[in-house]
């Protein structure tokens, strides 16, 4: 089959790509922006073009796609078959045994920590996922044997729904992606669909009152074996407890779930620590939720309890930015006060081309962010040049940079390295 994907750079449609590449398809594909992804991509035989081939059997889409995109206009116009990512992976789903992750914070690395307890024990499964898993030799999908899938279940725009899983799994539920929800309300009743939607559900103490089904499962995480973990966070640890449940509803001995979890080595861009390339230790991060910065911050600093810590943080959407600017403003400000960070840089905001508005983008903006924080250590840095004279007459031995950010500012770690 011929397959054209619309959107391939993104970390969870390209393991889907990678999953129907493997499985002997011929995979084309096309993004506004190039990428590491993308480069490994066409290293492994993608064809990346924006000319859609003739003969194309089927066209899969990323849901941050306008519907006036051009190629999927081509499309429909064509009576090609087309399909969303997550209705693409809900069709792979359909004839498998599937988990499937959720939660606003922490799908990712519990999506990982499950992943490799499931192929520990033997259950050799199909993984896709939104990182890139260092046992996995970094690669972002599994193709296993057996009749288990477990995916990353995303919630933006209701992606999640598409799936009716065996397992569901909720990590969490706040407030985000309020360009589509508008309000609390909103999401909750989303996540009580998915649950719903779900065999059975797991989820955690802390968050039952907000799921109204009568399939959950429910634990305390106090009343659990508390993992020990090679990664720093109390948030790792719970997300590490959500995948132990997950595990033992299985029937996989609590003991082997341990002993996977206490040898994970992370995941891509989740506190994902460089201390080799340079003097000085680099941790990429992708948080860009005030929770996710919050919490990271505070597990990077009782790691390096007494050096100094730089933070160059890329807000990730205007909109995210503007809803959530006194959490921002509260989250990063505290930061500072509590010496989690010494010095602080809000580089320019990331956007995905045509998805905001440009009245959004004038109520909003880094330097406003900064001036908002009021903090002699922050300050707002322009592009990557600054950026890299900074980190060049500032950074020393056993001092810690962290870039933090869901969008391109991971790029300015990649030119780091290319010095």
């Amino acid at each position: 089959m011929k397959i054209y994907f619309i959107g391939i750079g993104g970390i969870g449609i390209s393991a889907l790509a990678k999953y129907y590449l493997k499985k002997g398809h011929r995979i084309y594909g096309s993004d506004i922006l190039d990428s590491e992804i993308i480069q490994d991509l066409k290293k492994n035989g993608v064809q990346i073009t924006n000319k859609l081939p003739d003969n194309i059997d089927l066209v899969i889409y990323t849901a941050a796609i306008s519907k006036q995109n051009k190629i999927y206009l081509k499309a429909k116009k064509r009576n090609i078959k087309t399909l969303s990512y997550p209705e693409a992976l809900a069709e792979l789903s359909k004839n498998m045994f599937t988990i499937a992750i959720s939660g606003t914070h922490g799908k990712s690395t519990t999506t990982a920590m499950l992943s490799l307890i499931l192929t520990e024990a033997g259950l050799d499964p199909t993984v896709i996922v939104g990182t890139k898993i260092k046992e996995f030799e970094n690669n972002n999908y599994r193709i296993g044997n057996s009749k288990y899938l477990i995916i990353e279940a995303c919630e933006y725009k209701d992606s999640f729904l598409n799936y009716h899983p065996d397992i569901g799994v909720i990590l969490n539920i706040e407030k985000d992606h309020l360009d589509y929800f508008k309000n609390f309300k909103n999401i909750k009743e989303s996540f009580n669909q998915f649950a719903k939607q779900s065999k059975k559900v797991i989820l955690e103490k802390q968050i039952q009152e907000l799921i109204n089904t009568q399939n959950k499962i429910i634990f305390d995480k106090n009343k659990i074996t508390k993992p020990i973990l090679n990664i720093p966070g109390e948030f790792n640890i719970l997300n590490a407890m959500h995948a132990i449940k997950v595990a033992d509803e299985l029937g996989i001995k609590k003991e082997l779930s341990l002993k996977v979890l206490s040898k994970f080595k992370g995941t891509w861009r989740r506190m994902d620590t460089d201390n080799k390339s340079f003097n000085f230790t680099i941790i990429n991060d992708y948080a860009h939720h005030p929770t996710e910065i919050k919490e990271t911050l505070k597990a990077i600093r009782e790691k390096y309890k007494t050096q100094k810590i730089y933070c160059i943080f890329q807000p990730h959407q205007y909109e995210r930015t503007l809803v959530f600017s006194n959490e921002f403003e509260n989250v990063l400000k505290n930061a500072l006060l509590k010496e989690h960070l010494n010095k602080l840089f809000l580089y320019p905001i990331y956007t995905a081309e045509g998805r905001e508005s440009p009245e959004i983008k004038k109520q909003i903006n880094s330097e406003k962010l900064v001036s908002k924080i009021n903090h002699k250590n922050c300050a707002f840095i322009k592009n990557f040049e600054e950026a890299k004279i900074f980190i060049k007459n500032t950074l020393k031995e056993n001092n810690v940079l962290i870039i933090m950010g869901a969008g391109n500012i991971y790029n300015l770690y990649l030119e780091l390295l290319s010095i």
